[in-house]
């Protein structure tokens, strides 16, 4: 699937689920209703998925768990928080690059207004 296409039924589908739940859950609630919602799409949903950190070199350093993981090729981190922070967008960078990802998506389900931007490694 192209990846603009996949970054876009996320959206439409994060939008979805803050127009219902609105802000105030933790943010394990959205990550289900997204889960769920998305695999209702016929997408390929990994959730708590653990992904390798690489360093320069190649080197194996160990591992971290991305919130979700669609399609093999989309990191999402989410947040349920009142303000997406600078820290939020260095911790999605720093997955994206040292897990060798090209694409991700930050969410914050928090606010009363939904957040969601797409960052791409160069």
């Amino acid at each position: 699937m192209e990846i603009n296409k996949l970054c876009d039924m996320v959206r439409e589908t994060s939008f979805s689920i803050h127009k219902y739940h609105r802000n105030g859950h933790l943010e394990k609630i959205y990550e289900n209703a997204l889960v769920n919602r998305l695999r209702k799409l016929g997408l390929k949903v990994e959730q708590q998925h653990a992904l390798t950190v690489y360093d320069e070199d190649g080197s194996i350093l160990g591992e971290y768990y991305a919130d979700l993981f669609i399609e093999d090729c989309l990191i999402v981190e989410l947040k349920a928080c009142k303000h997406t922070l600078d820290e939020h967008i260095a911790q999605l960078l720093g997955y994206l690059k040292s897990a060798r990802v090209h694409d991700g998506l930050l969410i914050n389900f928090g606010a009363p207004k939904l957040y969601v931007k797409k960052y791409v490694m160069g």
